[in-house]
């Protein structure tokens, strides 16, 4: 068994390290932009390569402790939860790389206004992201649910970008291809912080044996 205890161990730093690394992923997109760095945006693609194989490592691994351990209660919740948490996070990254690459093309055009909002949801999102997973290296169910309720404001901050957009748009036709770039920039980072969302979901289901999904569960 203690061989066993190591190698949950071993998976659960493989999520953590994954998920600081989609973190980075998250900023680098988005401050890209904001910066007009090219090198920040190559820097995402190239960690895309990395989540991917941080991604198939901790899928091997959690289905071979299943298969071979067949464990129950908390563990078998431990190592379902961390399946589902692998996924989303490598769907994170590849909506830093969807962001990067609307980033590239709008950093050789004008802007259409100072970006503030669009930081702002990144902010969000990535702080959600951060939260999730300290929420499942110390198993705490608190943090889970501010996670939940940090996704309204994002939903918010999302629909106000994209009414401002929308009238960007019918006042200057010029405007329209970079406004849906914009546009496709917030919708992922809205996306990004649900999938955050369905981290804190899987903590709560791990640590408290409880399924919240579909339902706003922020209080015991």
């Amino acid at each position: 068994m203690r061989h066993f205890r190591d190698e949950l161990d071993e998976l659960e730093n493989k999520l953590v390290d994954m998920g600081r690394l989609v973190e980075s992923s998250i900023h680098n997109s988005v401050y890209s932009l904001v910066e007009r760095n090219e090198q920040m945006a190559k820097e995402v693609m190239w960690t895309e390569a990395l989540i991917n194989q941080q991604e198939m490592e901790i899928d091997d691994l959690a289905t071979r402790l299943l298969a071979l351990y067949q464990p129950m209660a908390r563990d078998l919740r431990f190592l379902t939860s961390a399946i589902k948490i692998n996924t989303d996070l490598e769907r994170m990254g590849d909506m830093a790389v969807n962001i990067t690459e609307r980033a590239l093309t709008l950093m050789k055009e004008p802007a259409i206004r100072p970006l503030i909002d669009i930081p702002k949801i990144a902010e969000l999102a990535q702080g959600m992201v951060h939260n999730a997973l300290d929420a499942f290296a110390e198993r705490d169910a608190d943090l889970a649910r501010q996670v939940l309720r940090s996704d309204d404001e994002v939903d918010r901050l999302r629909d106000a970008v994209y009414d401002e957009l929308l009238e960007f748009m019918q006042e200057e036709s010029g405007t329209i291809n970079r406004s849906v770039a914009l546009m496709f920039i917030a919708q992922n980072l809205e996306r990004i912080a649900d999938h955050a969302t369905n981290i804190a979901e899987d903590v709560l289901f791990m640590v408290k044996g409880i399924d919240v999904r579909h339902r706003a569960e922020t209080t015991d």
